[in-house]
This record gives C-alpha cells, structure tokens and sequence, in this order.
C-alpha cells in the first residue's frame, strides 16, 4: 500500500503508563496500522485494550513512547510551524462533551467556525447534520441524538480530511442510530476520511470498509467486516424443523444440504436458515471472550 494513499500510517508504536499501586502498564504495545485516504476505518477491542490511547495519539493530543505516526503526512508530535494548518485539516468528535450548554446551536456552530482558516458555512452545516429546527434550541435542552449531531457539525465544520469519532453512538436508541450513520456515510461521500471507535459490532459491520481488532495493546487482525477471522469461509449453519424439533448441521457446502432438504419435502422447508457466524462471534473469539 503506498503511502499517498494513507492518511494514517502507524509502525512500531508503543505507550506505557506507570502508576504508584500497579506500576508499569504497556497500553499499546507495537503496533503498525494504516487507514487508507477516504475509507471508514473502525478500531475494536474491550475496554483497556488500547484503542483511546492510540486514537489520542493519532489526534497529538498525547505522547507516544516510540514508533513511527503520520497522519495526513504529519507526525501529530512533531508539528514545529504546522501546527496550525494540520489542525485545519483534522476534525475530532469525542465520546462526550458538557460546553456550551446555555448557547443556541446556532450560536455555538457560527462560534466554533472562527476557529478554522476556512469553514463550511455554519447554516449549511447544522442542516447537514439534520438540526435546522433545533438552530435557535440551547443545547442543554437537545436529546442526546440531537447532541451528538452536534458534536459531529463541530468536528466538520472545519472541512477535515480526516474525522476522528470515539463511540460516537453510544446511549442511542436504533433510529437514532441508524440516521447518525447516514450521516456518516455522506460524510465518506464526500471524500472524508474516518476513524471510528465503538462499542457495537453491527455499527462497524454497517459503516466500516475495514476494521481492525485491538486487545492488550497489540493488533489481532485487520480486515473486511466480512472476511475478519475467516468468517466468510467458516462453515454455514443449516437449520430447519423436521420430526417435531429443530435439527441443524455445519457444512461447508450449505447449497449441496439445502438440495437434500429440497428433495426431501414437499414445498417449503419448515424453518429452513442458513448462516455463518456473526461478526459478534468473530470478534469475540478473536479477544479471547474479553467483553467491552
């Protein structure tokens, strides 16, 4: 993979903690990872595995111990006079935030445009992200849906090349959270590189080009949600209800067993599914059943 085409390229990185009671901690622990220009990157792992360190230190809002970090060509570390322009270039949402309060949407989204060379226009903004009829509302009267969109105008209006979003649905009901991935997607439709934490499997199967699986600071594996573990050539399950109970079988040629089933009833099948394990099960035996 070259690296124009990288808006993150990370190798050998590693960040350790000392405390009084527990001592030294490797919170990352030599990583390489790279997000390519454009694409909806999801970082994964339980709690303590890794992932908010390594994004702060993709963001330069933390050290890094050694190793090797470029993020649109920058080391986030080492910014000397282009501190500012690369700021410019980088929108962050993070997991939750209480400023701000007592103003108006409006108010805040005009307020936080003065902070970039060159904003999108706050108006068009709020509307993108879906809270024209909230623009004169004060924010600590928003839902948490609507607070989060929000958050997400503040972290594009700037016109980022890369978007930074630390579970960004977390506390959302479904609808909620399905309009926020629209969202998400539109941003991508529009060339915005994202790097997405979260907490739930089907958020990173819906948005994520791929997805990388973080635990005890070290990288598992990266890959497509579909083909992460193996999942795409693991064996099918074939279920359907016969003789009063369900029967099921694992096969690698779940076409050949639904044949067999078709020759041997009259009609539709009872019951009949077909599946292959869930991302969820993947990723759960890939950390070692280590839950978030």
């Amino acid at each position: 993979m070259s690296s124009a085409n990288l808006a993150v390229e990370v190798k050998g990185l590693v960040k350790s903690y000392t405390g009084k009671k527990t001592g030294k901690k490797v919170a990352v622990d030599g990583i390489d990872l790279s997000v390519k220009s454009g694409e909806i990157f999801a970082l994964l792992g339980p709690n303590g595995a890794g992932k908010t360190t390594t994004v702060e230190i993709l963001e330069g809002y933390r050290d890094r111990d050694s190793g090797q970090v470029s993020v649109l060509g920058q080391d986030p570390n080492n910014l000397g006079i282009h501190g500012s322009a690369w700021r410019n270039r980088i929108g962050i949402v993070l997991q939750s935030t209480k400023d701000s309060e007592d103003l108006s949407v409006k108010e805040v989204v005009h307020h936080f445009a003065k902070y970039y060379q060159n904003p999108k226009d706050p108006d068009l903004v709020i509307a993108d992200v879906g809270l024209s009829e909230k623009m004169n509302a004060r924010v600590n009267t928003l839902s948490g849906g609507q607070r989060r969109r929000l958050d997400v105008a503040l972290g594009i209006i700037g016109r980022p090349e890369i978007l930074f979003l630390d579970e960004p649905t977390t506390g959302f009901d479904p609808e909620a959270r399905r309009a926020f991935w629209e969202l998400i997607l539109k941003l991508k439709a529009e060339g915005v590189t994202i790097l997405l934490t979260t907490h739930y499997l089907d958020e990173a199967e819906a948005l994520a080009d791929r997805v990388a699986v973080i635990n005890n600071g070290k990288i598992i594996e990266v890959s497509t949600p579909q083909t992460l573990g193996g999942r795409n050539n693991a064996k099918a399950l074939v279920s359907w209800f016969e003789n009063g109970k369900k029967t099921s079988i694992q096969t690698d040629n779940p076409t050949d067993e639904v044949k067999k089933l078709t020759a041997r009833f009259t009609g539709e099948i009872p019951e009949l599914s077909v599946t292959r394990p869930t991302l969820e099960e993947i990723y759960i035996s890939l950390i070692g059943e280590t839950h978030e």
